[in-house]
């Protein structure tokens, strides 16, 4: 029965117009009133590199009453909403089907696998970028990769993504994917939201750049107390690297501040913070930004 997406944020309808653009049938499970609306009035639009805009038709569902199982799900939700999704795709998925979580953060698969099974989730880790225009609407932003921790049942999943244009790698220890691209996140994403500034700015405040590399530093010594070994050799010039890259981008948790909607800040820094305890390992600026978020409300 085609392919399932937890999400109608900016990935999840930048991964269902590419799915649906390959000729898959898409569905997607959301619980964002306008944005549903949008789907089932137009599908999904999306406005391209090359400055064109398309219309995908795709199924819509908001987790009430669906009898159609799923051999094949995505969860692109934020981290927040994992644990109710999870309830919902373990009704929705038959008993031989496979999620992937492409989320951001610390621990969506660990809820995924309790509630799911492990036999049924695979973590992964994409670096595509998307922008959300209106409900319903998203602006493909730059090209990246599907990075995939390998899982004997993930072949159909890995097949589909593959021919609906995506870059995909299946690597045997994701968790170190997870952590390089947590570190950045926890560097960059909070510092934006707080200074309410696109990326590339925290590289032209000399305060901010220093800020933003002891926070990558930090999160860096968690990972290597877990004997996690990043994806990069030097912190610093990755996290500085992304903001050149993304100079222009709004991190997704600077949007959710000029939104009022609830931040992924918890499986961030406050994940980082709380793994950091556990190791005996000081990390006083995560945790000032992790509060210093949740202080601006909305959680």
């Amino acid at each position: 029965m085609g392919l399932l997406i937890a999400g109608t944020g900016a990935l999840g309808c930048l991964f269902a117009a590419r799915i649906a653009r390959a000729g898959n049938e898409v569905t997607m499970l959301g619980s964002w009133t306008e944005g549903l609306v949008a789907l089932r009035q137009q599908g999904v639009r999306m406005l391209d590199l090359d400055g064109s805009t398309q219309n995908y038709s795709v199924g819509v569902m908001n987790g009430s009453g669906s009898k159609v199982k799923y051999k094949q799900a995505l969860v692109l939700v934020k981290s927040w909403q994992t644990e109710r999704v999870a309830e919902q795709l373990d009704r929705y998925l038959s008993i031989d089907g496979m999620v992937l979580t492409l989320q951001n953060g610390l621990g969506n698969d660990d809820i995924l696998k309790q509630i799911i099974g492990a036999e049924r989730v695979a973590l992964g880790v994409t670096t595509v970028g998307a922008r959300m225009l209106q409900p319903g609407t998203v602006q493909f932003t730059g090209d990246g990769k599907v990075i995939i921790g390998s899982h004997p049942n993930i072949g159909g999943l890995t097949k589909l993504l593959q021919k609906s244009g995506f870059q995909v790698e299946i690597v045997p220890d994701p968790v170190s994917l997870l952590w390089g691209k947590l570190v950045i996140n926890a560097a960059i994403n909070p510092l934006t939201a707080l200074l309410r500034v696109a990326n590339g700015e925290l590289l032209e405040r000399p305060v901010a750049r220093e800020l933003m590399a002891e926070t990558a530093r930090e999160a860096a010594l968690v990972a290597e107390k877990q004997g996690i070994k990043l994806p990069y050799p030097d912190p610093i010039i990755s996290v500085e690297q992304v903001a050149r890259n993304t100079a222009a981008n709004y991190s997704s948790m600077l949007q959710d501040v000029q939104r009022g909607t609830v931040t992924e800040i918890e499986a961030i820094n406050g994940a980082i913070v709380r793994r950091g305890e556990s190791l005996g390992v000081s990390t006083p600026i995560n945790r000032v930004l992790w509060l210093l978020v949740k202080s601006l409300g909305h959680h």
